[in-house]
């Protein structure tokens, strides 16, 4: 169910970012807490929420989709750039209090699971949206390469993630970090680690660092294969990633293929970057 909370009208607000003290009122007030099975973590830091919008390039005229949004902190913090908010959230007892926070403000609220979601429908009215999220942990690797992948009217990604999410969704070939995600974002972007944001700014704190991730999205896919077609190499052969390619793809690529595509079957899958997952690809045909 979706709520259009006004018009497109430009919005400003200053000074009213959530506070910790303010957080723990919002919760108080409608006896919740933040809920672990939802991956919630709920930023409680007006510096780092005004930081995050900076650093997505967030400002008058951008059309900004936020998925958890949770009680409203980041929101805010991208009303004052003078963005216009389209925001997804899956708790149904965090929507009324959200609708609440952002009263009178340029954001239209979305209740529902991000998922699920028919962005096509949702996101009709402009090409180009920007994802700004702090985004659930339990769901944020597989979210992000499905919006990659289904999504490109979402040409622009900063999202904040764990740490080591996001050091592997940014990782290149030869780092210990490179896996699956890196290579499945690779051929939909480039992709960065923006900055680290410590557990301190968080309610509740989380065990460990996060990092904000920048996707820009290529204009057209920087090789010729499809993904559907890199994916299933990618995944056989990380499914198995200790052992040589010529190990893990014995099921899918000959030896004539691997000398065509240029690539040692001696090699692990780490060593490996796109172009010459690409050239595997090729080289099946």
């Amino acid at each position: 169910m979706a709520c259009t909370c006004n018009s497109d009208s430009t919005y400003t607000v200053g000074g009213v970012t959530h506070t910790p003290a303010d957080i723990r009122a919002l919760l108080d007030r409608h006896g919740l807490e933040a809920r672990r099975a939802l991956g919630q973590n709920f930023v409680v830091d007006p510096n780092t929420v005004r930081r995050i919008a900076a650093l997505s390039g967030a400002g008058p005229g951008s059309n900004i989709v936020e998925i958890g949004p949770g009680l409203g902190s980041l929101t805010i913090a991208l009303v004052e750039t003078g963005a216009r908010v389209t925001a997804v959230e899956a708790d149904k007892n965090l929507v009324p209090i959200l609708r609440e926070v952002v009263e009178g403000m340029p954001v239209r609220i979305i209740e529902g699971d991000a998922r699920e979601i028919d962005w096509d429908v949702e996101l009709a009215d402009h090409d180009s949206w920007q994802l700004v999220a702090n985004l659930p942990y339990n769901i944020a690797t597989p979210l992000v390469l499905d919006l990659l992948r289904d999504v490109p009217r979402m040409t622009s990604m900063l999202v904040m993630v764990q740490l080591e999410v996001g050091e592997r969704l940014a990782a290149h070939a030869g780092d210990s970090a490179i896996g699956i995600p890196s290579i499945l974002a690779a051929y939909h972007g480039t992709v960065s680690v923006a900055g680290r944001v410590p557990p301190t700014v968080f309610h509740p704190r989380p065990r460990v660092d996060s990092a904000l991730v920048r996707i820009d999205r290529h204009a057209e896919p920087p090789v010729e294969s499809p993904r559907d077609e890199i994916e299933p190499l990618v995944r056989a052969a990380y499914g198995q990633r200790r052992k040589m390619l010529r190990r893990s793809l014995d099921a899918l690529v000959t030896p004539q293929q691997f000398q065509q595509a240029g690539v040692d079957p001696r090699a692990r899958p780490e060593t490996l970057d796109l172009a010459a997952w690409d050239r595997l690809a090729r080289a099946l045909k």
